[in-house]
């Protein structure tokens, strides 16, 4: 129930910046859409402004074509053969001549001259001469003086936008009429121009610029989404790191007020009964030194043991309940755990345990309260061999770290190559009272926890079944106070 509760608040404290991942990136998306948008109605006004230059420039054209053919064949060649004849070469090339000295220099694909009734009457891709069109209804306009313009293209394009290029002319047919010397007004309508201009190289140079826009924006936002995808994940990471801290913080706080509960009920229990068996161990003391025989004897030594063994459980549940006070003081922690382990290797040679010592940590002291972490060391030692009765390793390995802030820490990793936890013990196994032997209080763990604590520091748990355990304590260098900087002290 407390799990799911907390996972809906880490939910809910998500929530926040979940939506400002959301809102970057549907704010790429609607600047990208923004962008395709603006570059399509750019491209179809350069288009629309384009198409109208090269109007103009064919009108111009046209009208200095026609002059031209006026004065320099059509004259002429009333005047030298009576008629005209394009069928006759020698008239033909003079026009030829004459159109092209005048297109000669301007982009026109090709230049095309129909009589009244639509027959190709001269063309400067002379192919198709003498052959009839059928230009509809833009020829019957050019024959009414009107000028008519379109583009014919083979691309296709979305939203203004071309995607497949093919090619682009631009077809006008203007009047061909009759030249009046000396008057600004036009003669009798003689057919019709019709031009001809390739458009590729200038609509390739807009879709070019498109594809610039394009590219250079998608480069932009392609920068910019990679960098709130890191900004998020770092994020993503201190969010969880804050979160999983805040839930251990919470948990120290209930798992403090159980015990604060927990300890004063012990206190007030422990209290009550050890000014009673105290009264029965003396008595039994008194009795074995006035027993007559050795049953009595016997019988008063084991009421002495017993009480005595009821005595240590108590005490160790008042340590439990009340602990002791913190007496920092600078020392190593290396001669901590060399004192502790000259206790236990006796031990540890009867079962056929090897210890192994990686001692990092220089000539760094600490302040902590040696008695107390000896005791925390004693029971974590403790668990160890009892998880190793045939034989094994008991590991011993210190180092600086960087904790909370940059500050140094120490490290002491105690690891065993026992028959390790279970995952559903190890939830448990710092809780006051549990134990999985079948003898103990279940509180020597409890103590460990309530030690480091007392000194701020943390202690975990690594643990794989038939791979041994690991116990990690993390110790600051300092106690917290005041009037203290965090540099380390060095022997």
């Amino acid at each position: 129930m407390k799990a799911a509760e907390n996972k809906k608040r880490d939910l809910e404290s998500l929530k926040p910046f979940k939506l400002v991942k959301y809102l970057s990136l549907s704010s790429l998306v609607v600047i990208l859409i923004c962008t395709l948008l603006l570059s399509g109605f750019i491209s179809q006004k350069a288009k629309a402004i384009l198409l109208q230059k090269s109007e103009q420039y064919a009108y111009l054209l046209a009208e200095n074509i026609n002059h031209q053919v006026f004065f320099e064949f059509t004259l002429p060649t009333l005047i030298v053969d009576g008629a005209i004849r394009l069928s006759r070469k020698s008239q033909y090339e003079r026009l030829d001549k004459v159109v092209r000295n005048t297109i000669h220099g301007f982009a026109v694909e090709r230049v095309n001259i129909y009589d009244p009734d639509q027959v190709l009457t001269y063309s400067t891709v002379p192919g198709n001469v003498g052959t009839r069109g059928d230009l509809g209804g833009a020829f019957e306009k050019a024959l009414k003086e009107e000028s008519v313009s379109f583009l014919v293209e083979e691309n296709q394009s979305f939203l203004g936008l071309d995607w497949k290029l093919g090619g682009k002319q631009l077809k006008t047919y203007l009047p061909m009429w009759e030249e009046l010397p000396m008057s600004v007004k036009k003669g009798k309508i003689l057919g019709v121009f019709e031009i001809v201009q390739d458009m590729g190289r200038e609509y390739e140079t807009i879709h070019r610029f498109q594809l610039i826009i394009i590219i250079s924006f998608l480069v932009f936002a392609g920068v910019l989404l990679t960098t709130i995808i890191l900004i998020a994940r770092r994020a993503d990471t201190i969010i969880a790191a804050r979160t999983t801290e805040r839930n251990k913080l919470e948990e120290k706080l209930h798992q403090a007020e159980r015990l604060a509960a927990l300890g004063e009920m012990v206190a007030g229990v422990s209290h009550e009964i050890r000014n009673p068996l105290g009264i029965i161990r003396s008595t039994a003391q008194l009795l074995e030194s006035r027993a007559e025989n050795e049953r009595q004897k016997r019988f008063s030594s084991i009421i002495v043991e017993e009480s005595t063994r009821l005595n240590d459980i108590l005490t160790e549940f008042l340590d439990f309940a009340r602990p002791k006070t913190l007496s920092p003081a600078p020392c190593q922690v290396e001669t901590i755990l060399e004192k502790n382990l000259s206790v236990v290797e006796p031990e540890c040679q009867r079962l056929g345990i090897t210890i192994e010592r990686h001692y990092e940590t220089g000539k760094y002291l600490m302040e902590a309260d040696s008695d107390m972490l000896y005791r925390a060391f004693v029971n974590l030692f403790a668990n160890a061999l009892q998880a190793m009765p045939n034989g094994g390793s008991l590991k011993v390995h210190t180092s600086m770290i960087n904790g909370k802030g940059g500050l140094p820490q120490l490290m002491i990793r105690i690891r065993d190559t026992g028959h390790g936890i279970d995952p559903e013990i190890q939830k448990k196994i710092f809780n006051p009272f549990f134990t999985t032997h079948e003898t103990g209080t279940g509180l020597g763990l409890a103590i460990v926890q309530s030690i480091i604590d007392s000194h701020n520091g943390d202690i975990e748990l690594e643990s794989e079944e038939g791979e041994g355990t690991t116990m990690i304590i993390k110790l600051p260098l300092f106690q917290p106070s005041p009037s203290r900087g965090a540099e380390a002290m060095v022997v």
